[in-house]
Parts: C-alpha cells; sequence; structure tokens
C-alpha cells in the first residue's frame, strides 16, 4: 500500500540513502538535507516522502521551488496532489523532466499558466579534472568585491529567468544570498579593470556534490572563449576544495553552453524540466 507523508529528523538516514543515489543530479534537495538535518525550522520547506510497502521510494522538497526526488509516476501523481491541496508557494517546479511534467500535467488547471516551460535541460556532471586548461584569472571573489559581481550577478539572472531579482525587496534577498555565497568562498570571477568579464557560483553543496550556476560572460566578451577557461577553473577549485563531483544543468536549446560544458569535460548524467511561474 502506497502512503505519504511529511518527513523529519527522524527520516534522516531513509533520506539520505535515497539522495545518495545519485548525489550529482539531486544536489539541491541533498544540500538541504544535509544542512537542516531535516529540522523543520532550517529546512525552509517541507520535505514529503512516498512509501511502498513502508519503504522509502520518492521524496519532494517544498518550498521556494519543488523538487521531485527518484520520483516514480505514482510518486509524481501523489505530490501533485499534495501540491495541489496545498496551494502554490513556490516560483518553480524543477527536477528530473518525466516527474515534473508528470506533476506539472496534473497540477496545470490548478497552477497554470505557466510563465514558461523548459521540458529538457540536460544535467552533466563530472568527477576528474578537466579537459582543457583553467583560466588562472578567474579566481574567488572577496568580500569587499560585491559592488562589482552584483551588477553581472543581476544581469545574468535577468538574462537566464526573464526577470529582474530586484522585485518586491528591490533585491535585497537577492543580494544577500550573494553576499552568502562569496563570504562562503563558493563565487568566482574574472574581473578586469574593475568589472566583471565572466563569473559563476557553486550553489547547493554536499558533501559528495556541489553545483555550478550563474555562469555569465559580459556579451561583449562573448565568442573569446571565456567560459570554457573559466568553467574549467571554477572545477578545478571546487574539486579541490568543496566536493567531490561537480554538476550543473543546462537548457538544451543553448547549444553554445552545452558545447562549453562537454569541450570542459562535463558528460551528461539526467535530464531536468522547469516549469516557472
Amino acid at each position: 500500500m502506497a502512503a505519504v507523508r511529511v518527513l523529519g529528523p527522524q527520516d534522516l538516514r531513509a533520506v539520505n540513502r535515497l539522495i545518495d543515489r545519485d548525489p550529482a543530479v539531486d544536489v539541491f534537495v541533498g544540500a538541504r538535507v544535509h544542512a537542516s538535518k531535516l529540522a523543520p525550522a532550517r529546512l525552509g520547506g517541507e520535505l514529503w516522502g512516498y512509501y511502498e510497502s513502508g519503504e522509502l521510494l520518492s521524496c519532494c522538497y517544498a518550498g521556494a521551488n519543488v523538487i521531485p526526488v527518484h520520483a516514480t509516476v505514482s510518486a509524481a501523481r501523489t505530490f501533485a496532489d499534495m501540491a495541489a491541496r496545498r496551494g502554490r508557494r513556490c516560483s518553480s517546479l524543477v527536477g528530473p523532466a518525466d516527474a515534473v511534467l508528470t506533476m506539472w500535467d496534473l497540477l496545470r488547471p490548478e497552477w497554470g499558466p505557466a510563465r514558461e516551460v523548459r521540458a529538457s535541460q540536460p544535467v552533466m556532471a563530472m568527477s576528474y579534472p578537466p579537459t582543457v586548461p583553467a583560466d588562472p584569472l578567474v579566481r574567488r571573489v572577496r568580500p569587499e568585491e560585491i559592488d562589482i559581481l552584483h551588477p553581472a550577478a543581476v544581469a545574468m539572472f535577468t538574462e537566464e529567468v526573464g526577470i529582474s531579482p530586484n522585485g518586491s525587496d528591490g533585491g535585497a534577498y537577492y543580494r544577500a544570498r550573494l553576499t552568502e555565497l562569496v563570504r562562503a568562498g563558493r563565487a568566482f570571477a574574472r574581473i578586469e579593470n574593475g568589472e566583471v568579464v565572466f563569473k559563476a557560483e557553486i550553489g547547493a553543496v554536499t558533501p559528495k556534490a556541489c553545483q555550478i550556476q550563474g555562469v555569465w560572460v559580459r556579451p561583449d566578451r562573448r565568442g573569446e572563449r571565456l567560459a570554457v577557461g573559466g568553467v574549467a577553473a571554477v572545477v578545478v577549485q571546487a574539486l579541490r576544495d568543496i566536493a567531490p563531483s561537480v554538476s550543473l544543468y543546462v537548457n538544451d536549446y543553448n547549444h553554445a553552453a552545452v558545447g562549453t560544458y562537454q569541450r570542459v569535460g562535463f558528460r551528461e548524467v539526467g535530464c531536468f524540466a522547469t516549469v516557472m511561474f
């Protein structure tokens, strides 16, 4: 018999076993679980567990984003029903494409229309040195350089997501998150004459994997292969200092980015979909 319930600290071991089946793919939820130990006050949302015959088969994070993990078709349908009953509180539904698109088919009448659906986003990962030279000018951003990094980060977000992160709070939350990444040593950039020409961050981190996000090259410098050497530099430093595996995901129609990551040494390990609201 199938059952679903909200998970808590007592379920940590079972959840970790589930996430550890594919830590590079499930790194975002894994990071939330690792940081919070499933304490409700620290999780930033709920984690729903789907059981069959008493065994945890799938879970789904429900916070600012809704993210299924190893969701079977039955689990995805169950999670969609649970999400519909609670009402939409998230900005996106993201994760393994099969599960996300199954959930969206059921949630569309309640949550639709979506601002955008990106149905095919290759998940790529590597746990070995890059196959190209790392750019020696790409380094960690220092705390006193937040004002230099911030405009590039806003430009990247706006270009990628289609809306500015400077929303109703004037961008305070986004700037605070960026500052947090800088202070943690997880923001990287090549800075020339006081301006960012390449940047990327390490977002989610677990003991087994980390995820690159926010890769951006200043528009007037595109075509110079700055992204190839820059991403390679981030991978080198991430593998050395942060986690033994590095992953990212990318829109399949962004052929330039896919080619960049392949040249660095990334290989496809899964496929995401994202529904944005």
